[in-house]
């Protein structure tokens, strides 16, 4: 072998050096592809889901238009405020057979009350039985609603009828024997310029010669109150029927949501319920004062309902929304994020967004001063849900409701 082949020999046998990264650099180019492959895929498919929610996000137009308005910060639960479970001891009452008792009145034992199918019906024992309907058949959806009726707050007059207010037919007074009943105020008219469209709560004179009522909005219907509370727009009002001279006059507007209202004592102003604004004002309706407004209790825990009178000397308000503190509160976030509410509006119906709101039963007793003095709960709503009104008698706290099907009834001395 020659020293030329002896060289030949050495190259082709020269021991080669393995390393680790021969395999990685050997598969490098390929994984980087695949990666990049399922990016893109990725990418591709969100872009394909979310495409046509911003096409749609563009193109439909928000049912409200929101107003920026601010709260103030939530008090916190505690003192008057601290939760508890009292509620929940409360007794369901005609449980099944009765939809959405809005206000709850009484002529000696016998209950009266409206419901969600539009009568007027009168609870004596274990019994239901209608007094009237106000409106005309069929009743149950959302479309009928304003042809069927829905009577919400209900009072008992001097003479030993029932006053009524229906959200979209008017003013009635009522004959619980007969059932006869007589329109006072039409609903759906305009007075002052604007419509009668959300007929809410209503109080009495001693001597049944005013009815003092509230208008929520002059735009939304109570089928649409959850858009009431969401745009938040300033067009409620409260209103004065004289029985003997038939004029209609405005007494108070620019209000946000008013909802229950309640003469006081001498008559000469009555509180409302400023639902949105979580407050609850006074409204002088005669006297020096007359056409005057001032704040009877500021800054509520909850979003006020129907006020009704205790036994006490006080009154007892409903709340079926609390602003808890500590704790989160949605309404309170969103007030001063209109493009957030005219977003959720374009995605969800009222029907779903109800499914989100945090069932929270409060009623509280509230003294002249702004002054709690004791309050019952039921967090998430287990026993008495969306509570409206809280009305006393023979020892006990009737609630009303306006969506669950019974009334609540609460024996103070348990309590």
């Amino acid at each position: 072998m020659n020293e030329t082949e002896g060289l030949r020999f050495r190259r082709v046998h020269r021991p080669q050096v393995i390393t680790d990264d021969l395999p990685e650099s050997r598969y490098k180019g390929s994984g980087t592809y695949s990666g990049k492959v399922f990016q893109v895929t990725l990418l591709s498919l969100g872009g394909f889901l979310l495409l046509p929610l911003l096409v749609i996000i563009l193109i439909l137009e928000s049912p409200i238009h929101p107003e920026v308005f601010s709260l103030k910060e939530p008090p916190v639960m505690r003192g008057c405020w601290e939760p508890n479970l009292k509620l929940r001891e409360a007794q369901r009452l005609f449980e099944d057979q009765i939809i959405g008792p809005e206000s709850i009145a009484n002529i000696g034992d016998v209950l009266f009350s409206g419901t969600a199918d539009g009568k007027i019906v009168k609870l004596i024992g274990r019994r239901i039985h209608t007094v009237t309907r106000l409106g005309k058949l069929p009743c149950g959806s959302r479309e009928e609603e304003s042809s069927c009726g829905r009577p919400l707050g209900i009072r008992v007059g001097p003479n030993g009828t029932l006053f009524v207010a229906d959200a979209y037919l008017g003013v009635f007074e009522v004959n619980p024997s007969t059932g006869d009943a007589t329109r006072l105020v039409s609903g759906g008219q305009v007075v002052a310029g604007r419509k009668l469209s959300f007929i809410n709560d209503l109080a009495v004179t001693q001597d049944g010669k005013k009815v003092y009522f509230t208008d929520s909005s002059s735009r939304w219907q109570r089928r649409d109150y959850l858009h009431l509370i969401m745009e938040a727009t300033a067009d409620g009002r409260v209103l004065e029927y004289d029985t003997e001279s038939r004029e209609l006059t405005v007494v108070m507007e620019n209000l946000r949501f008013p909802n229950g209202i309640q003469l006081l004592p001498d008559e000469e102003s009555v509180l409302v319920a400023e639902t949105t604004m979580a407050r609850i004002r006074r409204v002088h309706v005669a006297g020096l004062n007359k056409g005057g407004m001032d704040t009877f209790m500021d800054n509520l825990p909850g979003f006020p309902d129907n006020i009704r009178p205790s036994s006490t000397g006080g009154y007892w308000v409903a709340m079926s929304a609390v602003r808890p503190n500590p704790g989160f509160s949605m309404l309170d976030f969103l007030s001063q994020r209109p493009w957030i509410k005219k977003l959720i509006f374009k995605l969800f119906s009222q029907d779903v967004l109800m499914k989100f709101v945090p069932r929270y039963s409060l009623v509280a007793e509230l003294h002249d001063g702004g002054i709690c003095t004791r309050s019952f709960h039921d967090p998430s709503g287990l026993v008495a849900a969306y509570v409206s009104e809280v009305h006393e008698y023979d020892g006990s706290l009737y609630l009303g409701s306006f969506r669950s099907p019974y009334i609540a009834k609460l024996d103070l001395h348990k309590v």
